[in-house]
Formats: structure tokens, C-alpha cells, sequence
């Protein structure tokens, strides 16, 4: 088994392969068809998914976000690092 990598803002991330996601009201919904699971994002979520359609800096993302959003740069920061690592645990974001 492979072991987890380590995260940080200068992680370079971007979606994972092999997977079928689609707009639903404004949301993603995605199937990891390899494992069968079903994944549903909220806006922000949603939006930060697609920031990853290329491979990114997770602090370019964090700073994308910050243009868009009336939050402090250390929320927001912790806030994606969260989202990351679970998009990460789940499968569904491939990190250099």
C-alpha cells in the first residue's frame, strides 16, 4: 500500500483520471467509476474543482479564491488545505 504524500501549499494538484463528473444546479457531482462511489461538491467546492482541471499550486488556488471571496488569506488557506486532503483520501486529486 502505497503511503499518503505529504500536503502543503506548494503541493502541485490537479484532478485525478478516471473520473466522470458533471454539473448538477450549479454543483459537481462526480463517480469514481473505478471504486464505484458517488461525490457531490457544494459551490465553493464546485468551484475550486474546477481551478483543478489544470495542475496547480494549492497556494495559487488559495489565492484565486482570495480575488473571489471576502475571507482571510489563513481561513481560507486552512479551509482548502481541509477540502484537499479529503479530495486526496477519497481518490479523486492527484498530487506531485
Amino acid at each position: 500500500m502505497e503511503s499518503k504524500k505529504e500536503i502543503s501549499t506548494v503541493t502541485n494538484i490537479t484532478q485525478a483520471a478516471g473520473l466522470v463528473a458533471a454539473d448538477k444546479d450549479g454543483k459537481k457531482v462526480m463517480l469514481n467509476i473505478d471504486k464505484g462511489t458517488y461525490y457531490g461538491l457544494d459551490d465553493i467546492g464546485s468551484h475550486i474543482w474546477d481551478l483543478l482541471e489544470v495542475p496547480r499550486k494549492i497556494q495559487e488556488v488559495v489565492d484565486l479564491l482570495l480575488q473571489e471571496y471576502d475571507v482571510e488569506e489563513k481561513v481560507c488557506q486552512h479551509d482548502v488545505m481541509l477540502f484537499i486532503n479529503k479530495l486526496y483520501d477519497r481518490g479523486l486529486v492527484d498530487i506531485d
